[in-house]
């Protein structure tokens, strides 16, 4: 692949818990940006989202990177990091991006041969058809970020489902100015994991096995995560993005 561009794949969410449906969109992802012929894919980042973003039923983040690091343990090019979860505050998801693209860049100006431009690797954010939804709800992006996580950066979408994320795009005059930054990836084996439904299986007493690897299933057990007291955490409480942006204006 000599010439290609190098690209870092960073997903960012709750993974309230990690499962099988996560991993895989990163060997898709990768899959598809090596299909494209122009790009390389070095490495891919798992980036839990802080403990105050607010979301109902959100187990503490030291569980969450917990759970990520046993399931991506084979992984020899997938890594959890810590940054995003470790903050005061809940992140915006293009503060993180601009974090993990400096470190990226700090890297390899830091190799003992300077680099040239190409041989820095390009960040694009992961994620999930849902994902593009996200971009809909009043106050919860700003313009000027969803500019700069499309624009400057670009997407990496894997369908979900019955989900269309190229009607997101459509729909949204921003997302299809930047339409060329955004690689729509079809997931031919469809996978319907969610990590809802395994909470709610979990908090049934259900089996959720080969729903999660059996690290992580052991891990929330050993520390009887997803009860249905824990499912009430947050319930009332508005996400931290709509709250940011009420003060904001």
């Amino acid at each position: 692949m000599a010439g290609r561009i190098p690209l870092v794949l960073l997903a960012c969410g709750s993974f309230n818990p990690i499962t099988h449906q996560h991993m895989r969109l990163f060997e898709l992802a990768r899959d598809h940006m090596h299909q494209t012929g122009l790009y390389r894919v070095v490495g891919g980042i798992v980036s839990p989202v802080g403990d105050n973003y607010g979301k109902q039923g959100l187990v503490v983040s030291k569980h969450r990177l917990a759970m990520a690091r046993l399931a991506l343990q084979s992984s020899d090019w997938v890594s959890v990091d810590d940054w995003e979860s470790q903050q005061a505050d809940w992140t915006e998801t293009v503060v993180t991006m601009r974090y993990h693209y400096d470190c990226i860049a700090a890297q390899y100006h830091n190799s003992k041969d300077p680099p040239t431009a190409s041989d820095v690797p390009q960040l694009k954010l992961l994620c999930g058809a849902d994902f593009m939804d996200t971009f809909k709800i009043p106050g919860l992006w700003r313009d000027d970020h969803v500019e700069e996580v499309v624009g400057r950066f670009g997407l990496v979408c894997v369908s979900r489902g019955s989900l269309q994320p190229d009607r997101a795009i459509h729909e949204s005059d921003l997302l299809s100015r930047h339409s060329q930054r955004i690689f729509l990836v079809r997931e031919w084996v469809h996978n319907e994991i969610s990590a809802t439904e395994v909470r709610r299986a979990l908090r049934r007493g259900q089996s959720v096995k080969y729903l999660l690897p059996d690290s992580v299933i052991d891990y929330i057990r050993e520390h009887n995560l997803y009860t249905q007291d824990s499912e009430m955490k947050n319930k009332d409480v508005k996400l931290r993005p709509l709250t940011m942006q009420t003060i904001q204006d």
